[in-house]
């Protein structure tokens, strides 16, 4: 496939970008709604390839981080709509309806994403960046945008799986029976193990970082744990469905 052409600009920030990244984010018109189409795709497909443009914006910029909000904006929308779609199914309030997507943007996306980002941002940093001695004349460190940026790219499959694919498949993985707890677990399985190989790419990606398959072993754990789940009965689709549906679904 054929790489998406480089944008090269002018630097014009420095440090952590929070100011111009937040000030985009209330310019829609600044958005480059093309690259992040070609990068959603591209991270359901090939992510490495996301990654090798770490490198030409390192180069032009000399930032790891975007400073286009555009995916995590996108994002955020698709998850909203998607949330008020599972509410049209099973939701009877427009209280219940205002709390879950409130959860699934605000707590499941971005909190819960800054908290994995803050996590493996401080791991990154001070355990697997690689001796500057000799091979940096001047210290690398992840930036925390960046690491915030993985768990966006990386959610982005994971919440086509778990968001859009549940929903569909939901009448059959909410039924009791081996088949449904079969489904529901290579499911979560499958999203759960793809998001942290996702998120192994991002940091392969940064030259100072070493020993990164460190952030494959959740991954391993998840497959490790599926199996046992399915022997004791567990059906991840019910258990997350009734935390906000539990009136319907409890």
């Amino acid at each position: 496939m054929q790489n998406y052409p480089l944008k090269v600009e002018p630097q014009r920030y420095r440090g952590s970008g929070f100011p111009p990244y937040v000030r985009r984010l209330l310019k829609w018109r600044q958005m480059d709604l093309e690259y992040t189409a070609w990068q959603a795709y591209l991270m359901c497909t090939n992510p490495r390839v996301v990654y090798r443009h770490t490198t030409y914006r390192k180069q032009t910029k000399n930032r790891w981080a975007r400073d286009d909000p555009a995916f995590v904006v996108i994002t955020g929308a698709l998850v909203a709509l998607v949330a008020l779609l599972y509410c049209a199914f099973y939701s009877h309030t427009a209280a219940n309806t205002a709390y879950v997507v409130a959860c699934a943007v605000l707590v499941d996306y971005v909190g819960l994403g800054a908290l994995i980002a803050t996590t493996c941002w401080f791991l990154a940093n001070r355990f697997l960046r690689a001796d500057a001695g000799h091979s940096h004349a001047v210290e690398q460190r992840v930036e925390w945008l960046y690491a915030f940026d993985i768990h966006v790219n990386a959610f982005f499959p994971l919440f086509l799986t778990l968001y859009v694919v549940q929903l569909v498949l939901s009448p059959l993985l909410l039924q009791s029976g081996f088949v449904p707890r079969l489904l529901s677990n290579a499911l979560y399985c499958g999203a759960l193990s793809y998001y942290h190989y996702c998120a192994f790419a991002g940091y392969a990606a940064l030259p100072f970082l070493e020993n990164t398959t460190a952030f494959l072993y959740p991954a391993y754990l998840t497959m490790g744990l599926t199996p046992v789940a399915l022997l004791c009965g567990f059906n991840p689709t019910r258990f997350v469905l009734s935390i906000y549906f539990h009136d319907v679904l409890g």
